[in-house]
């Protein structure tokens, strides 16, 4: 899962590229317009559209009287009404979108493609075999703005018709939705009137005749006054046709037949035909949009102008597009409002460490070329870092993002099978995916691809779908590798989409040995015959006395046993296979899945690899997590809107299959890395009674160490909040909590018994939500380890507030928290009011004398406390003497660890006090910390020459010798 590294840019074939953010490629503007229109939305400058290089916006503001065309009140009040109805419809968006923000809008953050003009003869050229080969640039007309694609051409001549081609996820559609909104704001005053269609709208309406003017009506109701004016508008009125490739067009005279009338009803793509024969209409101005495959059938004598939609041709669009996208505000919240939105600083940093990897990392450059992968890196990344909207995973966002692209796209609309694009892609690139994760590759030669494109294809009609699929499709999914050492090679455009297709390759079913072909065509046989055969065969059997008989009538009912049996014993082994790869040993101590895909997009800070050194072994963590995410009943309903339908039966069984694997994998202790990637697992099921039975076994949580970012705390709040056994200890030490993430948390920490917070920057804030624990009435926690945090006297009065009206905590620990004398005076004040509490750890808090005494005396006097540590205060030595004197006294009172010392004899505590020492040997003031151990050392030579007693010599100088260890790796003198 890692992307190319520091490389140099490689040259591109002319045919990839691709246009705007296609994240909206199927935004309503694809839906049925099968309703009037009736916005309300005020015709006036709208948001500012961002520009760069060429676009429409240049023109000007809209004459108020439209022209010489509609100039009468009706005609102008309808024209004004056909704007704002299309830009209210044009201005929805999907909820793929709106999850950047409530402020987010396309139109602010636009920014304008590259259209490149092409020529008749270079769409006549024959493409390559595999349309992704290395090829040298060819000169280029310039690009074009969307202003001026209706410019006369190089001659002089009058375009009337304009065809816009790119493959899929160069983001046609937008590009359209953005002329119309630029029309409806007065950026094209060129034409008065724009009657957009969408071909797989007209195309649903089979051979039922209508009349231009009917299908026009039917779709605008306002413009049902000014129909009749068409005619007259010449080229100041322009068709829109997207998605030309839905329609099955015939040219010929003898296919369609000429008709000039608009009010003559005919089949829908008749009317097409002679709109772009210019016999209907032949004044007006067409601009069509369709994929590579379908350009052909516009004979080129109706075309006026091709133009192909390019990419992001520069890393400079490329941040533009992720600036805008990234830096908008008031990103909205997490579940149940906890979340807290980026500061715009935060907003800011992520995307220079996202600019900085474009230039060095020319493969993630390389796939964002193509603008759909822009969308689809920007998605992730506001998953990983922006609060997670509720039930949003990473194989949603990736399903979503083939919605975004293929939904209801055929293969070729001309093929009777009507097979769907993505069921198609699945099939075929799901193949070379799951071969690469299989034998743990990333790179693949053109003999790979072609042996996963072409395995199996026997008829003329097989052919040529693969055809379409390599001009329309190949493109999305893979992409030239530009690393040194693999030039020629071909890789996933995102490494992730790798690992999704390899998923979904297996959860569909199409991964099938020889023996299961064989075995399921078998079956199916005996399946239509079987019925036959036993009547007949139990006929026979009464008239003749065959004892063989019985036996094949019996072992005709066997036959699908067995093949069910094979099918079940396939889906456990992908269940192992799965699991395997979830829990390999080489993978425990990497950074967990989340982490690495954030790393594989912003780069990692620090010394690069050398490219000589022996590359490291692929990674294929995210596989299993597509796995479990794909049958989950969200993404299935998605991917069934695609033509790729998970029968619920079939996911039960391999969810059954991953259950019986897990529950013997899963019970072993795993690295806390690896751990949250377990629980990402069951985060991307999103089943919680299939996490509740796997996780039942699960009773410590051991994540210290991982970095707890807003997503990975909903994923351990989501998957372990709603279980009902208790957890014995749960470990976030030194996982960079905040408040917000405490509260996240908060149903897990209410299972806990053990609950360890160390080192994590927590300061008085923090303990509003601590003592909001404390007191809740589930709250069953009877140890809090709060070490090493910066709670100061603030935070502690917060804390005593929880310790008075809890029932349950026994142990705390507040080492190291900046308590200082006021702290401790508050403890001492209030620890009579809790009753339960056993051991009380206040060390190394700067507390001097008289706070120290004070506490240790309402310990003395507390009914349940035992022990109460005191080490590594400011103590003088009177005050440490007046401490061991009260310890001392205290008849059934709390005991008192000021120092390694009792007396003449060793504290039994010794080892307690140093283990914590050398544990925070690097976070703490070194030297505060030698200063202390000084005392220690002191102390120890001080009870040593007092006693006579040779076995307290000798455990006096084994505790010396350990004391002096640690001078010396403070860098002291060690005596």
């Amino acid at each position: 899962m890692r992307w190319g590294r520091h490389l140099p840019r490689a040259s591109w074939g002319s045919g990839l590229g691709g246009a705007l953010q296609s994240a909206d490629e199927r935004i309503p503007f694809l839906i049925h317009w099968s309703w009037p229109l009736k916005g309300k939305l005020p015709i006036g400058l709208p948001r500012a559209f961002v520009r760069h290089r060429g676009s429409s916006a240049g023109s000007g503001p809209p004459s108020r009287s439209h022209g010489k065309l509609f100039q009468g009140i009706s005609a102008s009040e309808a024209v004004q009404c056909h704007r704002r109805n299309l830009a209210e419809w044009f201005s929805r968006l999907p909820r793929e979108e709106r999850q950047f923000g409530p402020t987010f809008a396309l139109d602010t953050v636009h920014v304008d493609p590259v259209i490149r003009e092409s020529t008749p003869d270079e769409l006549l050229r024959p493409s390559a075999q595999l349309a992704l080969e290395h090829q040298q640039p060819r000169a280029r007309l310039p690009p074009l703005a969307l202003s001026q694609l209706f410019d006369p051409d190089a001659c002089g001549r009058r375009v009337q018709t304009v065809v816009l081609y790119g493959t899929v996820g160069t983001g046609k559609s937008t590009l359209v939705r953005k002329m119309v909104l630029d029309w409806c704001y007065g950026r094209l005053p060129a034409f008065e009137l724009l009657i957009p269609f969408s071909c797989e709208d007209l195309s649903s309406l089979g051979s039922a005749p209508a009349s231009l003017c009917q299908l026009v009506a039917q779709r605008y109701t306002s413009l049902k006054e000014i129909l009749p004016l068409m005619a007259a508008a010449g080229s100041r009125l322009l068709f829109v046709l997207h998605g030309l490739e839905r329609l099955n067009l015939d040219f010929r005279l003898a296919g369609t037949g000429l008709c000039s009338d608009p009010e003559e009803p005919e089949a829908p793509a008749a009317i097409i035909v002679n709109l772009l024969r210019k016999y209907m209409l032949p004044e007006a101005s067409i601009l069509v949009t369709t994929r590579p495959s379908a350009v052909g059938r516009i004979p080129s004598k109706y075309v006026g102008r091709y133009g192909e939609i390019c990419g992001f041709s520069d890393t400079n669009l490329q941040k533009l597009y992720f600036q805008l996208r990234l830096n908008q505000p008031d990103c909205g919240n997490g579940a149940g409002g906890a979340g807290v939105s980026a500061t715009p600083a935060q907003r800011d940093s992520l995307v220079q460490m996202l600019s900085r990897n474009l230039e060095g990392h020319h493969q993630i450059a390389a796939a964002c070329f193509l603008p759909s992968y822009c969308w689809l890196v920007c998605a992730t990344l506001h998953f990983l870092h922006a609060p997670t909207p509720p039930g949003q995973t990473l194989t949603s966002i990736y399903t979503s993002f083939l919605r975004l692209n293929f939904s209801g796209e055929m293969l070729d609309s001309t093929d009777p099978s009507k097979l769907s694009l993505m069921a198609y892609a699945a099939r075929t690139m799901g193949k070379l995916a799951y071969e690469g994760v299989s034998s743990r590759k990333t790179y693949f030669s053109e003999e790979d691809v072609r042996g996963c494109l072409e395995a199996g294809l026997k008829t003329e009609e097989e052919f040529q779908l693969l055809h379409v699929f390599r001009r329309d499709a190949l493109r999305f999914f893979l992409a030239p590798c530009v690393e040194p050492g693999h030039r020629g090679t071909f890789v996933f455009t995102v490494p992730a989409m790798q690992e999704y297709l390899a998923a979904l390759y297996i959860v569909l079913g199409l991964h099938k040995t020889t023996l299961q072909r064989v075995g399921k065509e078998v079956a199916e046989l005996v399946g239509r015959v079987g019925e036959d055969v036993s009547v007949v065969l139990g006929i026979v059997a009464k008239l003749l006395p065959l004892r063989a008989l019985p036996l094949l009538f019996n072992l005709l009912k066997v036959v699908p046993r067995v093949f069910g049996r094979m099918v079940g014993k396939s889906r456990e082994a992908v269940a192992q296979a799965m699991v395997l790869e979830m829990f390999r040993e080489e993978d425990y101590y990497n950074d967990d899945v989340l982490d690495q895909m954030g790393a594989s997009i912003l780069g990692v800070e620090g010394p690069r690899r050398h490219p000589d050194e022996p590359p490291e072994d692929e990674v294929f963590e995210l596989f299993p997590m597509f796995m479990g995410g794909l049958l989950s009943s969200y993404n299935r309903a998605v991917l069934a809107q695609l033509g790729c339908p998970i029968k619920t039966l079939d996911a039960l069984e391999n969810a059954q299959a991953i259950k019986k694997k897990l529950g013997k994998l899963g019970r072993q202790v795993l690295p806390p890395s690896e751990l949250l990637d377990h629980l990402f697992f069951h985060y991307e099921f999103q089943n919680q009674r299939f996490s509740a039975e796997v996780l039942s076994s699960l009773r410590q949580l051991n994540l210290a160490g991982v970095r707890m970012t807003p997503l990975k705390g909903t994923v351990v709040a989501a998957v372990l909040g709603s279980g009902r056994h208790a957890l014995d200890e749960v470990n976030l030490a030194s996982c960079q909590l905040d408040p917000a993430g405490l509260r996240t948390l908060m149903p897990v920490f209410l299972r806990a018994r053990k609950l360890g917070l160390q080192l994590n920057s927590l300061g008085p804030e923090a303990c509003r939500v601590l003592r909001d624990l404390l007191l809740h009435d589930q709250c069953q926690m009877t140890t809090l380890r709060l070490s090493n945090n910066p709670l100061t006297a603030a935070g502690v009065a917060l804390l005593v507030e929880g310790l008075v009206g809890n029932s349950s905590l026994t142990h705390l620990s507040l080492l190291h928290t900046g308590l200082g004398d006021e702290g401790l005076q508050l403890l001492a004040a209030q620890l009579d009011r809790n009753q339960q509490l056993q051991e009380l750890n206040v060390a190394y808090n700067g507390a001097g004398d008289t706070a120290a005494l004070a506490l240790a005396q309402a310990a003395r006097d507390h009914p349940s406390l035992e022990l109460l540590h005191l080490y590594f205060n400011e103590l003088s030595s009177e005050g440490r003497q007046a401490l061991r004197e009260l310890g001392g006294t205290a008849k059934g009172g709390a005991r008192v660890v000021v120092s390694l010392t009792e007396g003449t004899a060793v504290s039994e505590y010794w080892s307690v006090i140093l283990s914590e020492v050398q544990r925070n040997l690097n976070s703490w003031d070194r030297g505060r910390v030698r200063r202390h151990l000084d005392l220690l050392l002191r102390d120890l030579e001080d009870s040593r020459g007092a006693t006579l007693n040779p076995w307290r010599k000798a455990q006096l100088l084994r505790v010396e010798g350990e004391v002096r260890a640690l001078l010396e790796q403070l860098g002291g003198p060690g005596s």
